[in-house]
């Protein structure tokens, strides 16, 4: 089993990291559309941690956008890159994000990542960094909330209600299924806001969290597990 390591140069410190962010958030393109639900490829995007062996396992899983199937999967080990820091979480698991798109042969088309986008403190979460990284559109499509404010959107599948942080909305809180908790959007990187949403319901057919993340996340959790079971007892 190969581990990916931490590359050379990677931030090392908080302020490091934040300066990485600023000059990638220069980066950042907001004015496009994006690519129409139902069109083309989608790649989920999660990872999963072991703390103790200092591990973190990616999995890129690409569906096709139209039918939801799955086309392609791909999974990467790798040490975990910098410490935990609340706004400084991508720092933590892209390398081996990146190393699990890398492995992919089919274009990867949208990625879909657990988490956000320019939801974010400093409007530059996981969605946006490997937006610009790959160049490709990206949205960040989270479970919880984070740092802002909302209110709660009305009880039907579509039903949205906008996420707010210093009166700027940076994403929203979307019903993708009639009674059941939302999940929080927001825009990663050459995508809007509306478009997101939209990818969002579409790729949320059944259950409240999009096809994409439920198969990443289940995959990535495989990958640890095997990962763990070649390393053997800490």
């Amino acid at each position: 089993m190969t581990i990916i390591e931490i590359p050379a140069g990677w931030p090392a410190d908080e302020d490091a990291a934040r300066d990485v962010q600023r000059e990638l958030r220069g980066r950042l393109v907001l004015g496009e559309s994006g690519p129409p639900p139902g069109e083309g490829h989608v790649t989920g995007l999660d990872v999963a941690y072991d703390d103790e062996r200092d591990l973190v396992a990616a999995a890129a899983v690409v569906l096709d956008a139209r039918t939801l199937d799955v086309v392609e999967e791909a999974t990467a080990v790798g040490r975990v890159s910098f410490p935990y820091v609340p706004g400084l979480l991508a720092f933590r698991e892209i390398p081996t994000v990146l190393a699990a798109l890398g492995a992919l042969t089919a274009d990867p088309g949208l990625l879909v990542c657990d988490g956000y986008g320019l939801a974010h403190p400093r409007r530059f979460g996981l969605a946006s960094h490997l937006g610009v990284l790959t160049g490709r559109p990206s949205i960040g499509v989270a479970k919880n909330p984070f740092t802002f404010t909302y209110d709660r959107p009305g009880g039907a599948r579509g039903d949205s209600a906008p996420l707010l942080a210093d009166g700027e909305e940076v994403g929203r809180a979307l019903r993708t299924q009639a009674g059941v908790k939302p999940v929080y959007v927001s825009v990663g990187h050459r995508v809007s806001l509306d478009n997101a949403c939209a990818h969002t319901l579409f790729l949320s057919p059944r259950y409240r969290v999009p096809e994409t993340t439920r198969h990443a996340d289940s995959l990535c959790r495989k990958a640890l597990k095997e990962a763990q079971d070649s390393l053997g007892t800490v």
